[in-house]
């Protein structure tokens, strides 16, 4: 597994090709203060569909705007960010809730 990365040196710029790049697992705090995680290979677009200012966006946070990133893990691959993803929604929202501040904390 990876390690957290601080939210100030998150690199907005990955490419939009999911085939090349890194993949970043994502936790959003949403405005009814729930927790929404996903993955993708550009977490700016992704940032920005989740808030509506783009298509397509996930329908959980639709009606949960606006959307902040409260935490992001990078991977070199899909399929090692899916598993983590998994894992992650397996959490309790306590759980997640302390992955947050401990990667506040580093």
């Amino acid at each position: 597994m990876k390690s957290p990365i601080n939210l100030d040196q998150v690199d907005y710029s990955n490419t939009e090709n999911s085939s090349v790049g890194s993949w970043s697992v994502y936790l959003l705090r949403c405005a009814d203060n729930s927790l929404y995680c996903g993955i993708t290979t550009n977490l700016k677009k992704r940032l920005r569909q989740h808030n509506g200012e783009l298509v397509g966006g996930a329908k959980y946070t639709k009606t949960r705007q606006p959307c902040e990133l409260a935490y992001c893990e990078t991977y070199d691959n899909r399929s090692d960010a899916s598993k983590r993803e998994y894992e992650i929604k397996q959490l309790s929202k306590q759980a997640k809730e302390r992955l947050i501040l401990d990667a506040i904390a580093v």
